[in-house]
C-alpha cells in the first residue's frame, strides 16, 4: 500500500474484515500504525510503563491474556496476581496467568473499544518500538468494566496523535556458537544448578540458544524430527501429561501450568483450543526442534523447544515439576519416544 496516511488507513479499517494483524501485514504497516491511525473515542493511547499498567489491569479482574511471536499465540484466561516490579524484567506470578516481562520492549499501548456483531469488546494492547505486538490483555463478560474506564482516566497520554513513526525492526538474532568453547560449554553445563544459568552461560562463551544446543551435542541435547509437533500435543492430551508451556517475544514470555486437551488442527495450524487455554501454533514453520536436559539442584530439567527458520524460539515445553523435583518420569518417557530429526542441524 502506497498511501498509508492515518486516513487511508482508517478507510482500510472500515472497509476490511480481517483481524488487524492480518490487515496490517496485507497493507504493509505495523500493527500498531494501523491501531494509532484509529486514535479518538475508541482507541486510546495510554502509558505503555509496565510498573503503571500492570496494577491497573490487576483491578480489572478476570481477563483473557494474549502473547505471542510471529507463528505462536499463547492465550490464558484468569486474573493478574502477584506483580512484581523491576528495570531489567517484571512478572505476573499468577496461578492461571504466568508472565515475564521485560519493560524495554514496552514502548506503545492503547486502550481499544470496538462494537462487533458480537457486542462490545475492549482490550489493553502493547507493542514494541518497530510496531509489534507484546502482550494484549481482552476483557470477558465478567471483566470490570468501570475499572477499565478508570485505566483510560489514569493512564491516558496527553498526545492523541493518529500517526506512529516506528524505529525499524531488529532482524532475529544470528546464529552464535564457539567452536574453541564448546569443550567448556560442556563442562560448565554439567555443573549447571538452576536453569537460569544457561543463558548467562552461553552469553559468556560467545553463543546463543540455538547456537550451544547445535554445538554441544549428547549428552546434553537431542535433535527432534521437527515435524513432531502436532504428535507431541496429542500425546500429552491422550496422556494427561501436565507441562510448564513458555511462548514469548522480545517483551514478554506467557506460561501455562497444566494439561492440554482439545487438539484441533485447521490447515496449517495446531490448536489447543481448551476452556482457560488455548494455543496455535504454525506448525509449518518449525524448522528444529531439540529435547534439552540441564541439571538443577532438584534434578535434571527436560525440555522440549521448537525454532522457526530464523532461529526464534516458538516454544519450550517442560514437564510440570512437583515441590521437589524439576522432572517427572512420564514426562522424561514421553520425550525419550520421540522420533529423532533425520539430519542433525549443523
Amino acid at each position: 500500500m502506497t498511501n498509508n496516511t492515518p486516513a487511508a488507513l482508517r478507510a482500510a479499517r472500515l472497509s476490511s474484515t480481517l483481524r488487524d494483524r492480518d490487515l496490517a501485514a496485507e497493507l504493509g504497516v505495523t500493527e500498531a500504525a494501523l491501531l494509532a491511525a484509529q486514535t479518538g473515542a475508541d482507541v486510546v493511547r495510554i502509558d505503555s510503563g509496565v510498573d503503571r499498567l500492570i496494577p491497573a489491569v490487576q483491578e480489572l479482574g478476570e481477563v483473557m491474556a494474549l502473547t505471542r511471536n510471529d507463528s505462536t499465540v499463547h492465550e490464558r484466561v484468569g486474573r493478574y496476581l502477584d506483580f512484581r516490579p523491576g528495570n531489567h524484567a517484571a512478572g505476573v506470578f499468577g496461578p492461571e496467568i504466568d508472565l515475564r516481562l521485560f519493560p524495554a520492549h514496552w514502548c506503545h499501548a492503547f486502550a481499544v473499544t470496538r462494537q462487533t456483531e458480537r457486542g462490545t469488546t475492549r482490550s489493553v494492547q502493547v507493542f514494541d518500538a518497530a510496531g509489534d505486538a507484546v502482550h494484549k490483555v481482552h476483557l470477558r463478560e465478567g471483566s470490570d468494566v468501570g475499572a477499565f474506564q478508570r485505566l483510560i482516566d489514569t493512564l491516558r497520554l496527553d498526545l492523541q496523535d493518529d500517526g506512529f513513526a516506528a524505529d525499524p525492526r531488529k532482524p532475529a538474532e544470528e546464529l552464535r556458537t564457539n567452536p574453541e568453547k564448546l569443550d567448556e560449554l560442556r563442562e560448565a553445563w554439567r555443573r549447571m544448578t538452576d536453569t537460569h544459568q544457561f543463558m548467562r552461560l552461553t552469553g559468556r562463551l560467545g553463543m546463543n540458544r540455538l547456537g550451544a544446543y547445535r554445538g554441544v551435542g549428547a549428552p546434553f541435547v537431542r535433535a527432534l524430527d521437527p515435524r513432531l509437533s502436532g504428535d507431541l500435543l496429542r500425546r500429552l492430551a491422550e496422556t494427561g501429561q501436565e507441562v510448564i508451556l513458555f511462548v514469548g517475544n522480545r517483551g514478554c514470555i506467557q506460561i501455562h501450568w497444566g494439561p492440554v486437551e482439545r487438539i484441533v488442527p485447521s490447515g496449517p495450524w495446531i490448536n489447543v483450543l481448551d476452556p482457560r487455554f488455548n494455543l496455535h501454533l504454525r506448525a509449518d514453520r518449525v524448522a528444529e526442534v531439540w529435547a534439552v536436559e540441564k541439571p538443577t539442584r532438584r534434578g535434571p530439567a527436560l525440555s522440549v523447544e521448537a525454532f522457526d527458520k530464523d532461529g526464534t524460539l516458538l516454544y519450550q515445553i517442560f514437564g510440570k515439576r512437583n515441590e521437589t523435583e524439576d522432572h517427572t518420569e512420564s514426562w522424561a518417557r514421553l520425550v525419550a519416544e520421540l522420533p529423532d530429526a533425520a539430519e542433525v542441524p549443523a
